[in-house]
């Protein structure tokens, strides 16, 4: 994962897997052995490809209902840092839930994560 264009590109396809809910599509991202953090101070990652991939469409977002745009925000060798933001909204279309996401990402030769850690801030409320 040596370019912006390439982490783009990876991160592209994460939203695509989400919001199809592809098994294929998901597992496809990240390596047999793959390590992933819904929250950085996560005990234990969930550990392995198909477990991230059963993880994943144990409790999948109804189609719909949220929007996300995730960029690169550093690359450094096999190292991404990732900005974003994820929108979740109500059938009338409201804003129910708002998210800035961080994304610190690691990746094999072949361009599939390694290592995934999630970080997630909500606005305050006034």
């Amino acid at each position: 994962m040596a370019t912006r264009d390439a982490a783009q590109a990876w991160l592209d396809r994460y939203v695509e897997a989400s919001r199809t809910s592809d098994a294929g599509k998901i597992g496809a991202l990240f390596s047999e052995d793959a390590e992933y953090l819904f929250h950085p101070f996560d005990e234990e990652p969930v550990r392995g490809r198909d477990a991230i991939v059963a993880n994943w469409l144990a409790e999948p977002d109804a189609p719909g209902s949220w929007e996300a745009r995730y960029a690169p925000l550093a690359v450094d060798g096999d190292v991404v840092v990732a900005e974003g933001r994820t929108t979740y909204r109500d059938q009338d279309g409201a804003v129910t839930r708002l998210f800035a996401n961080h994304f610190v990402l690691r990746f094999d030769a072949a361009g599939r994560c390694t290592h995934f850690t999630e970080w997630f801030m909500q606005p305050r409320r006034a």
